[in-house]
């Protein structure tokens, strides 16, 4: 503050302690002080409630609407259009119709896709048989990551982090060379596992293993992807787990198995219930796994979208699959998350 002068151009003692009252009567102060006088109040208003807790609040929302909900409104704006000889190839939803005296608004909404989803059996059988290998291969993921989870968070701490960092160490690598690594692998003609398993006289050259292009590779391969969504939210909540809790159900005596089932399991419900849906909702539209490694001998959901959005070309189908596929997994979501809010509602 100089001399001469009654005004302090120093923040108040709210606004460093990030008390968002103080900070915007500070703000007021120094907007009106200033030559965006004009501007105070808009300033003011998103500084008062953009401010600290608003501000956090505001960034994930943001990042939802930008990446989610804005991209999903392009693609059910197109599932309602009709195909065109066109760049992009699909007719606009609303034109302006001039008839020489006055401009009309004309809408177009083709319903026509959802009806050829809903009535060719192909697609029906698609999502079917995505919905089947998607819940086999969750329920695959379940057995084989309950048990190492349950064993991570059962481990010294001091080997923790060297498990943990095993399990996410297939995402330093590629995806797409994952992939390709178990083709290698499982192929009958000089994959290494018949390699192998000739070698030590566990089969015969001349009746190889043939795994690839079946349905036992396609499972292999999505176990072996996200394997990792599920041991990870298991061994979150296991690793929370009171284990005396244990202890408690042996000095009654309740024997390990029976303890393991009456206490592990409930108290795991919360991680079961994230891994799945970690595994499932990519599982569904999985394309590239069945593509690479069962090749025409399956049908999923996700071949069929990739076949009418690059191979014909067929824009509006391919959007209106998109839509139906979003609904089918976030309507059971959202249907669960009420009903947990309910049981939480009714626990209090």
């Amino acid at each position: 503050m100089s001399a001469g002068d009654d005004t302090d151009d120093r923040p108040s003692a709210a606004l460093i302690s990030h008390d968002a009252g103080g900070f915007a009567e500070w703000l007021h102060f120094r907007l009106h002080r200033g030559k965006l006088a004009w501007a105070a109040p808009y300033i003011l208003w998103v500084a008062t409630r953009f401010s600290g807790r608003g501000m956090v609040i505001a960034i994930p929302y943001g990042f939802l609407l930008a990446f989610f909900l804005i991209p999903f409104l392009i693609v059910l704006k197109i599932s309602f259009a009709e195909t065109a000889l066109a760049i992009p190839p699909y007719t606009d939803l609303i034109e302006m119709v001039d008839d020489g005296f006055e401009y009309f608004v004309n809408i177009k909404l083709n319903l026509g896709n959802y009806w050829i989803i809903l009535s060719e059996d192909t697609y029906v059988r698609a999502y079917l048989n995505s919905a089947k290998i998607a819940a086999i291969s969750t329920l695959l993921c379940l057995i084989i990551g309950f048990p190492m989870a349950y064993a991570m968070a059962r481990a010294d701490e001091s080997i923790r982090p060297t498990l943990l960092m095993l399990v996410i160490l297939p995402f330093w690598t590629s995806f797409l060379i994952r992939v390709y690594a178990w083709i290698v692998i499982l192929k009958t003609e000089g994959g290494l596992l018949n390699t192998f398993l000739i070698a030590i006289g566990v089969i015969s050259p001349d009746d190889p293993l043939r795994i690839l292009s079946t349905e036992w590779a396609m499972y292999i391969g999505i176990v072996y992807s996200y394997l990792p969504f599920m041991i990870l939210p298991l061994y979150a909540n296991l690793e929370r787990m009171d284990m005396s809790l244990l202890e408690a159900a042996a000095d009654l005596g309740c024997r390990p198995i029976k303890a393991f089932w009456v206490v592990t399991v409930p108290l795991a419900i919360p991680g079961i219930i994230a891994g799945c849906f970690l595994v499932f909702i990519p599982a569904v539209g999985e394309y590239v796994i069945p593509e690479l490694m069962v090749g025409d001998n399956v049908r999923v959901i996700g071949r069929k979208l990739f076949t009418d959005f690059a191979s014909e070309r067929n824009w509006p189908l391919a959007a209106a699959v998109s839509v139906i596929l979003l609904a089918i997994l976030i309507i059971p979501i959202v249907l669960f998350q009420r009903q947990q809010a309910r049981l939480q509602e009714a626990g209090q």
